[in-house]
């Protein structure tokens, strides 16, 4: 039987993190959080559950997942965000998988809550995530904040039943706060990539976003919610392409 290793990035997440931490014992050997200096309880609840604790400089979502890699005692490793958690199916799955490791990494469903309700269509699932593999084999990339992890050429990926459960948000509020950060972060990362912003980008991207996740990915099928989650996305591409061209004009400026 394999070793091992869950690697979790936190900052603030006192109101997530027990629940993490709580899904991966009797699954994981070592529980491994590397926290960005948090300011509330976080490292205290951390502390109740004898779990290493890290604090590493922020520098991005992909820089720190690898960094939190290096800090695991054993190669293979299961990566969660704080406000993720192990359904049982998956538990059982990935205990599965201790005793026989057969591939190179393992994929999983992630099933979205949002406000306490379960979304099942807009997009938002099955949300298809590689989470659990080699370490040795692979590495973070993608653009920030929407990080992937990417393994060599050639690896065998197979898929594990159950899903990873993922809280969204608590409300509507915090949703939106969410993602005008996030469009702040990947207007930045775009600019820094050296890729601009267009009116087509403006404006028909956005309208092509909500037909796909509300039409297409059947997101009038999640009611309300669906309704805010398909709306809110294609703010968050109408609103991350406006920055782009505010941060280009700024640095011309200068």
């Amino acid at each position: 039987m394999i070793q091992l290793s869950a690697v979790v990035i936190t900052f603030n997440e006192e109101k997530n993190i027990e629940r993490c931490i709580l899904s991966l014992q009797g699954v994981a050997d070592e529980i491994v959080v590397v926290d960005s200096y948090s300011s509330d309880r976080t490292e205290a609840i951390c502390a109740q559950y004898g779990i290493r604790f890290i604090q590493h400089p922020f520098a991005g979502h992909i820089q720190q997942k690898n960094w939190a890699i290096t800090q695991a005692s054993s190669p293979y490793v299961l990566s969660l965000d704080a406000d993720e958690a192990l359904s049982e199916e998956l538990r059982q799955s990935i205990l599965a998988v201790k005793k026989n490791w057969t591939a190179q990494g393992y994929s999983f469903n992630r099933l979205n809550n949002y406000c306490g309700q379960w979304i099942h269509h807009s997009g938002w699932y099955p949300d298809r995530k590689l989470r659990l593999w080699d370490s040795r084999l692979g590495q973070w990339a993608g653009a920030n904040p929407h990080d992937r992890y990417e393994m060599q050429t050639g690896s065998n990926i197979q898929h594990l039943k159950g899903d990873l459960l993922h809280y969204t948000a608590n409300s509507v509020k915090e949703h939106f706060d969410m993602l005008y950060k996030y469009a702040d972060i990947g207007a930045k990362e775009l600019v820094r990539q050296g890729k601009g912003s267009s009116w087509i980008k403006l404006w028909i991207n956005p309208w092509f976003k909500f037909f796909k996740m509300y039409i297409l990915k059947r997101g009038y099928q999640d009611g309300l919610y669906g309704l805010i989650i398909c709306s809110s996305t294609a703010w968050f591409t109408f609103w991350k392409y406006v920055l782009v061209r505010y941060y280009q004009r700024e640095g011309k400026r200068r």
